[in-house]
């Protein structure tokens, strides 16, 4: 199962995606601008899905919105959760903070907020707020059945599907503030999209995550990011354990697994996404969402 949600005809939709990924079925729902959350939350309580409420859509035809457009509560998101990537870090402002043990994952949150669409134009901030603005692209997993104290032996079966997060980062007010909250929560800093997969059709386990860059003026897209999912440091049975230790998740909790290497931030001197750039992320088994990066 696929679950998207989408602007059509003045009105907030929510409904199926064919397999091949180009057609869409409007759902039976009375708050279709939560996106896929009421859906979710249905199947959670044992109901079935909805019947569909029109005909066939080809995407081409909508626009997309992020599949949670405002999830249940903020993001939970690890950190530095891929051995490559945390060594690019020891190499940057952040290297005197870097863990000194792998006994438990680094976690973070994004403010629910700062969720948009896998199209959506991602606004910059003034420069005099931040100038280092970085992309990370990461495989997100949304809660399809709650618990507490999840133990990783069962946590799969809690997972309702997957989908893609770009966790939009302003690194200098990460290290002004000495956490992280902030500097990941500014508006729009969270594309997600284009849609979720169910943990019927992809196993998040293993799959790959590529990002590329496309600098304003155009020219090719430079591929900076290219991972497997089986790479994390903290697997996600890990990470679901992890944030269900005395804390009760819930069906469309969503927490978003770390990226790869090949952050701006990793690079010698460091490159910042700037006025005109845009961003693309793929998932295999999920799809593609891209976003240009701009000022209001």
């Amino acid at each position: 199962m696929r679950l998207a949600s989408w602007r059509w005809g003045g009105r907030h939709h929510v409904g199926t995606v064919s397999a091949d990924g180009r057609e869409l079925t409007p759902l039976r729902c009375d708050d279709a601008a939560r996106g896929a959350l009421p859906i979710i939350q249905r199947l959670a309580q044992g109901g079935n899905l909805p019947p569909a409420s029109g005909p066939r859509l080809p995407v081409s035809a909508v626009t997309l919105n992020a599949p949670l457009p405002r999830p249940l509560r903020g993001l939970w998101c690890a950190g530095r959760n891929y051995h490559a990537h945390a060594a690019e870090l020891a190499t940057t402002v952040f290297r005197d903070s870097l863990p000194t043990t792998d006994a438990w994952p680094i976690l973070f949150t994004k403010v629910g907020e700062c969720v948009t669409g896998p199209y959506d134009t991602v606004r910059l901030p003034a420069p005099s707020i931040t100038s280092q603005i970085d992309y990370e692209s990461e495989l997100a997993i949304v809660i399809g059945r709650g618990g507490r104290d999840i133990p990783r032996s069962r946590a799969i079966d809690h997972v309702f599907g997957a989908t893609i997060v770009n966790d939009v980062s302003a690194r200098d007010v990460q290290v002004r503030h000495q956490q992280w909250d902030l500097g990941k929560s500014f508006d729009t800093f969270c594309p997600m999209g284009p849609w979720i997969v169910g943990i019927d059709e992809l196993d998040p386990r293993d799959t790959r995550v590529r990002g590329w860059l496309l600098k304003r003026g155009g020219g090719a897209l430079e591929l900076r990011q290219d991972a497997r999912t089986r790479d994390l440091i903290f697997d996600i049975p890990a990470l679901i354990e992890t944030c269900s230790r005395g804390i009760t998740l819930y069906p469309g909790d969503v927490i978003v697994t770390g990226s790869p290497a090949g952050v701006g931030m990793g690079m010698n001197p460091p490159q910042w996404l700037a006025a005109g750039d845009r961003f693309r992320i793929e998932i295999d088994g999920i799809g593609t969402i891209e976003n240009l990066f701009d000022h209001a």
